[in-house]
């Protein structure tokens, strides 16, 4: 009897032993798994700039050692230009716990703004991050958000439309009105070139469907068109550029990417290097904890030179030998 009551002490025993171990284990490789930190990329839309931006952000964290799967997991989203996304996919990354949250143009940060005060968020390309109502203070964003500015360097990119364009006095902007980066940048433009003495004719848009509109009116005013950084009409570039040709009319745009879908010439920021900076502000807060509130917006202030030689002869444009070198040494020509 007393052999028997032991035999069944024991069993008891083992088999609490086996679910607590179960259970420990279990526990452990949730945690485990928990560990690996969670990285939310959400994307305004797909064209090439904000698609550079992204690659480069990708880039950056696989050279300090992030693999997709492995050791991080990075849940990318493109909202399709769709304020509504925007806001279930803001709604998603924060019910799913990311560690970081990343917005690639200004209305993914102002949506991730509005769905937390508490996870970090890093702005992936913001053009006016204190204009937009994003942060206080560029030195001090006080709150979670911290990242990166695409400022595009404007003095040089007027400055390059008129050595292009010897006799300019009138110079047409178009962006898009609900776009805050990009009326931002506008707004500097156009003071600007009127402080430089120059004619400007400012046109905006609701939607790409208004560019073929707008868009001819105003180049038949203009005797160039310069587009801030503007994701609109960054995804109509091409149209923009072929109804600004039918009027021998070139197109300054901000941005480089824009420049390989129709426009002439810029010194613009790269995309991917914006994209690259974004990744390492990544990478301080998830290794280093850093604090978005006390770590200061980055300026980028390299502008690369890029020409598009096909475009200027079907403009009849001749660039100069001093821009040809400058673009062969430090930027691009496309031919």
């Amino acid at each position: 009897m007393k052999h028997t009551r032991r035999l069944y002490v024991t069993l008891i025993a083992l088999a609490m032993f086996l679910i607590f171990a179960y259970f420990y284990t279990g526990r452990a490789d949730t945690q485990k798994q928990n560990a690996i930190p969670k990285v939310g990329i959400l994307q305004l839309m797909s064209h090439p700039a904000l698609d550079q931006i992204n690659k480069g952000i990708n880039d950056t964290l696989k050279k300090n050692g992030y693999v997709n799967g492995k050791n991080i997991k990075i849940e990318f989203q493109n909202a399709q230009n769709d304020q509504s996304n925007l806001r279930t996919i803001s709604k998603q990354f924060v019910q799913d716990n990311v560690d970081v949250a990343v917005g690639i143009a200004t209305p993914s940060v102002q949506s991730l703004k509005n769905a937390t005060s508490k996870i970090p968020i890093v702005m992936g390309a913001v053009t006016d991050p204190e204009g937009a109502g994003i942060i206080t203070n560029n030195n001090k964003p006080g709150k979670n958000i911290t990242g990166v500015s695409d400022q595009a360097p404007l003095e040089a990119q007027l400055e390059l439309m008129k050595q292009v364009i010897p006799n300019l006095k009138t110079i047409g902007i178009i962006y898009t009105s609900s776009d805050a980066s990009a009326t931002s940048q506008m707004k500097k433009m156009q003071k600007l070139a009127k402080k430089k003495g120059f004619n400007v004719k400012v046109s905006s848009i609701n939607s790409v469907n208004d560019i073929q509109q707008v868009g001819t009116a105003l180049a038949e005013s203009v005797q160039t068109i310069y587009i801030p950084t503007d994701n609109t009409v960054a995804s109509g570039m091409k149209l923009l550029s072929s109804i600004a040709t039918k009027q021998n009319i070139a197109v300054f745009p901000a941005a480089t990417t824009m420049v390989k879908d129709g426009g002439l010439a810029t010194v613009g920021l790269s995309q991917y290097e914006l994209g690259e900076e974004t990744g390492k502000y990544v990478v301080r807060i998830l290794e280093h904890k850093e604090d978005p509130a006390t770590t200061p917006v980055t300026f980028m202030k390299k502008g690369h030179l890029m020409l598009n030689e096909k475009m200027a002869k079907k403009l009849n444009i001749q660039f100069s030998d001093s821009l040809i070198k400058q673009a062969q040494k430090k930027g691009q020509i496309i031919k």
